[in-house]
């Protein structure tokens, strides 16, 4: 047997293997409907020999066929896979502190407007760099930040909007590229729960200047641990790939030199003329790539994207439908005007005069089955990571204040963020769930409210 003919012996092999596994999974029953997960198959498995086989190890042809149909399917110019939706968030605001951007640079002391219901790796980044976010609240319904409240909050300091969009809900892109147009801001749209989310047509994160995805198992597609940044900017398209790559200024692929045809004539810094570009770092950057496994991996997931987006449109629709005759109780999603969400996961919120709380509908859903989530930090402000660091922040429009300092009356002027902290959950959508599930979640809710009222 030649190499070729034994390639592909493994690959039907492989192929065999993972339609026995989907047999013995659809024979298990199932007693537990999960928050999140992942849909794979043997799709992805041939990918992964296929990467194994190439023994590249490190990001390859798979990583520049993914890289290429992202923006393709996205409609953006570049796009640059990175090892987590995090990684790509610190990536994406770090690129806007580079001194390539002259004026524009961010600096230390600069104001980012954030919120504070949300994950901590989209906060993170601003502290990370010196930055002071400024936090404005959210609302109740969509979850996303309170528009309306953001110009309030922005100063003379305020150089950058950086926010998430909330479990695939759009917040109102129109209203924050006016601001930012006004005031001359910068936007990155975290979309790592928002991929395949369109706002009048255009998707998440391809509106503003910087876009972020996580393919962590959790999300719309996986590659295992894993993210993207895209840009429409070539600018920031070669400070991100600087930053991710170790800070090196050379944008040489893995493998490949002299791209520029300048490899050993330029003078950069205080280096002698023509010292080898493949070692000149233009930024205090890291090494945040893939391998061409994880790539090999997310090839096979794009090309399920819209089915996905569609089982999770449908499960979300199931349980708006079931529980719409629980509103004297429950406060269901209201999806944001111009979007079409992508639904990461189905919020939930429990009303102020219910004869129930959140943990007590949250422990009953736990108990029966059925897998729940908070909206990640709750109020931010109230964690550890921030009330015992010496963090500088600002809350709408006050004044400068300490981490340390915060009390229960700085927690108060977030009335939305709050809420969303004592009375919000989620529950799962994904496409490893069915509506017979969503039927059988909102069963749950429904028994566990007649046993109350």
């Amino acid at each position: 047997m030649n190499k070729e003919s034994i390639k592909q012996q493994i690959l039907d092999l492989a192929k065999d293997y993972a339609n026995c596994l989907e047999e013995e999974k659809a024979k298990r029953e199932k007693k537990y409907i999960p928050a999140s997960g992942k849909n794979i198959g043997c799709e992805e498995l041939i990918n992964m020999f296929e990467a194994s086989m190439d023994m590249w190890l490190t990001s390859g042809r798979f990583n520049d066929e993914f890289e290429k149909d992202f923006a393709q399917k996205l409609g953006v110019k570049y796009a640059l896979t990175t090892n987590s939706g995090s990684s790509a968030n610190l990536l994406a605001f770090s690129a806007l502190t580079s001194h390539k951007l002259q004026d524009r640079a961010l600096k230390k002391g600069d104001e980012v407007i954030a919120v504070a219901a949300g994950f901590p790796t989209t906060v993170n980044p601003i502290i990370q760099n010196g930055m002071i976010p400024v936090f404005v609240d959210c609302e109740v319904g969509t979850y996303n930040i309170d528009v309306n409240k953001i110009e309030e909050a922005i100063s003379p300091k305020t150089r950058a909007i950086f926010l998430a969009h909330t479990l695939g809900n759009m917040y109102d892109m129109d209203k924050i590229m006016d601001l930012a147009q006004k005031y001359n801001l910068w936007v990155i749209e975290d979309s790592c729960d928002a991929l395949g989310a369109k706002w009048n047509g255009k998707y998440a994160g391809t509106i503003g200047h910087i876009g972020t995805y996580s393919f962590y198992p959790a999300h719309h597609i996986t590659m295992g641990e894993g993210g993207a940044v895209v840009t429409n900017d070539p600018i920031l398209h070669r400070i991100i790939m600087s930053f991710r790559d170790w800070g090196r200024d050379c944008w040489c692929k893995p493998g490949c030199d002299d791209t520029c045809h300048n490899r050993f004539n330029l003078k950069l810094g205080n280096l002698p003329k023509g010292y080898d570009h493949k070692y000149t770092y233009s930024h205090i950057g890291y090494n945040l790539k893939i391998t061409d496994w994880q790539a090999a991996i997310a090839l096979a997931q794009l090309k399920k994207l819209d089915k996905f987006l569609a089982m999770r449109k449908e499960n979300a629709e199931t349980l708006l439908r079931e529980l719409s005759d629980l509103e004297d109780y429950l406060i269901l999603p209201k999806i944001t005007e111009n979007c079409t969400p992508s639904w990461f996961g189905f919020l939930i919120s429990v009303k102020e005069n219910a004869p129930f709380t959140k943990q007590d509908l949250v422990k009953y859903l736990e108990a029966n089955g059925i897998g729940t989530r908070q909206l990640f930090a709750g109020n931010i402000l109230r964690q550890p990571m921030i009330v015992e660091n010496d963090i500088n922040l600002r809350i709408g429009s006050s004044e400068l204040l300490n981490a340390k300092e915060l009390h229960e009356i700085h927690y108060a002027s977030l009335p939305g963020t709050e809420f969303i902290m004592n009375h919000t959950f989620w529950v799962g959508v994904a496409q490893n769930n069915t509506p017979e599930d969503m039927k059988k979640t909102s069963k749950v809710i429904h028994d566990f409210i007649r046993s109350i009222v």
